[in-house]
């Protein structure tokens, strides 16, 4: 069965407090740990080691570069653009990976106008280690270790269905940002078929008939990332879509990336038998076109106001 991206949601606990500044809604929790109670989630602790391993982005920045990297380095520009970052702003990346949208946002405003935080140490480590002047930390979109309006800007780039709660994370987007600065959140478009994953998806569900997918994220069908904002109370909501394109040389320049144990894709790989393996890399090949070829990937966009 191919893994959900949100297995753990399971782990939160209920949260039904007045937000303080956005006048409703609920207050952010991560993993049933209520956000503004001081606690502060570090690494081993057990509930964000669970949080990091169900979601499997617990891996080398290096392997998420060449498996999500060459799609989402095109899209931090235009997401980047988009948003009219401009020299002055202050910006917080949720979700920072490795560093494509930080990399953007470090160009346009400066190493120590962007703050970065992500759950996976990997990532973290390699965030620190290529822009050092960048305030980087380890933690949950849910639990934002910053002061509220210490921001004129916070993105998350492709991280809203990996949230807990992905209406907490949004409020806690929206508390850490000065009133009336942006919020900016971008999904792949899995239900659609306009993700970078839409072929090896398609594949899954052809070898294995009911396996479920990406499609069911939050995020991830049209409006929904909308839905989710209005839900958080943000405000002037404008939606798009982002679509960038990659080339690719060969099929194994295509396939390989899968077998690295890159997020749910890359855990299902991982967990095939060598005979699950081929006829899944077999089905992946017969529907993509013959090499060179183009992959095409749309990501839905929301910018908003806190």
């Amino acid at each position: 069965m191919f893994l959900t991206l949100n297995p753990y949601r399971a782990l939160l606990g209920a949260a039904n407090k007045r937000h303080p500044r956005l006048g409703g809604g609920r207050q952010p929790t991560c993993l049933g740990i209520n956000a503004c109670s001081g606690s502060v989630l570090e690494r081993g602790s057990p509930l964000v080691e669970a949080y990091i391993r169900r979601v499997t982005f617990d891996v080398p920045a290096g392997a998420y570069a060449r498996f999500m990297g060459r799609y989402s380095e095109p899209l931090a520009v235009r997401f980047a653009e988009l948003a009219h970052v401009r020299a002055g702003d202050r910006a917080l990346d949720v979700g920072c990976g490795p560093g494509a949208l930080t990399a953007q946002l470090v160009d346009r405003l400066g190493a120590g106008a962007v703050s970065a935080i992500d759950p996976s140490a990997s990532f973290v480590a390699a965030i620190k280690a290529r822009f050092p002047e960048v305030d980087v930390h380890s933690g949950v979109a849910e639990h934002l270790p910053f002061p509220d309006d210490s921001f004129d800007l916070a993105f998350a780039q492709l991280v809203v269905p990996f949230m807990c709660d992905p209406v907490s994370g949004l409020l806690e987007m929206a508390r850490v940002t000065r009133q009336g600065g942006l919020v900016a959140a971008c999904v792949w478009d899995h239900a659609g078929g306009g993700s970078p994953l839409t072929t090896f998806l398609r594949a899954v569900h052809d070898v294995t008939p009911g396996a479920r997918d990406e499609a069911e994220v939050a995020g991830a069908r049209e409006g929904h990332l909308a839905e989710l904002c209005e839900a958080a109370g943000l405000g002037n909501l404008q939606a798009t879509t982002l679509t960038v394109k990659v080339q690719f040389t060969t099929f194994a320049d295509w396939w390989e990336p899968f077998t690295l144990g890159v997020g749910p894709a890359g855990a299902h790989v991982a967990q095939l038998d060598e005979g699950s393996r081929d006829i899944l890399q077999a089905r992946c090949a017969q529907l993509l076109p013959a090499a060179p070829f183009e992959v095409a990937a749309s990501a839905w966009c929301v910018l908003a106001r806190a």
